[in-house]
């Protein structure tokens, strides 16, 4: 029996990171079709034909591009596997939640277009820019960081928000909610912010501004120290709420940078 050693030469990302990864690889040109939220890198969304949303796309489309995989995140994205697998495609859907298992999922994915080694470069590379931040961050005062994912529902960050915030010289109030899975799980209320007290607020509303008036203005949180001292801050969810390079490359460092202006 032959057993094919062919590595996959059209894939369908339905999720952003994937594309920014292949990309930053060299193996752009397996990429035969992009969802509508890529912004990473912009010769993507230029090049690239847009097959899907995130939650949904166009099987018709994606089929006609004969991809030999479809790869996606999060359970989120579960209706949607379903339905290109029952087209007869294959498809990986991956459903990291913290660092470790981003750069885990990364790696898989360079080992699949036979570039693990390139993977692993830039996989030290980021770890070695994280443990470097944090023996910085060491000795520094902890400002306590309510990161909000969402308004109505208040949302909490995902875990490997928390873990960034803590690497770069922060304290989660809700660290205690990181190992939720699902967002429906780091539901807070207005009562459960104003009581935690967080020296700063980031908020990152998974792609729409963040108001910062509601913030300013919410009658619960007018005794918070971020609210009373303006510690407000705002960070593209492209950047922190996308579990891949852009996380590493641009996303923790405008974390550390919210975090350290609220020490001064």
């Amino acid at each position: 029996m032959h057993i094919s050693t062919k590595t996959p030469t059209r894939i369908v990302c339905i999720t952003e990171e994937t594309t920014e990864l292949l990309y930053l690889l060299g193996e752009h040109h397996r990429i035969v079709g992009i969802t509508a939220y890529t912004c990473r890198p912009a010769q993507a969304a230029a090049e690239k034909p847009v097959v899907s949303a995130f939650i949904s796309g166009s099987i018709k489309k994606i089929t006609a591009l004969q991809p030999d995989l479809v790869v996606g995140f999060s359970d989120i994205q579960a209706d949607f596997a379903r339905d290109l697998i029952q087209a007869g495609l294959n498809v990986l859907i991956l459903n990291q939640r913290s660092l470790s298992e981003i750069l885990e999922a990364m790696l898989l994915l360079g080992t699949m277009v036979n570039r693990r080694a390139d993977t692993l470069d830039l996989i030290r590379q980021w770890q070695r820019t994280m443990e470097s931040m944090q023996a910085e961050t060491r000795a520094l005062p902890r400002p306590g960081i309510f990161f909000q994912e969402w308004d109505d529902p208040i949302i909490s960050g995902i875990r490997w928000v928390s873990e960034l915030i803590e690497i770069v010289g922060g304290q989660d109030c809700f660290a205690r909610l990181r190992n939720q899975q699902a967002a429906r799980d780091r539901i807070l209320s207005a009562a459960d912010i104003a009581a935690a007290r967080p020296d700063g607020i980031i908020g990152s509303w998974c792609g729409k501004p963040m108001d910062f008036d509601w913030v300013r203005k919410h009658p619960d949180w007018q005794d918070v120290p971020a609210v009373r001292n303006n510690q407000i801050y705002e960070i593209d969810s492209s950047v922190i709420l996308q579990p891949g390079p852009a996380l590493f490359i641009e996303g923790v460092f405008r974390l550390r940078e919210c975090i350290d202006a609220m020490r001064t």
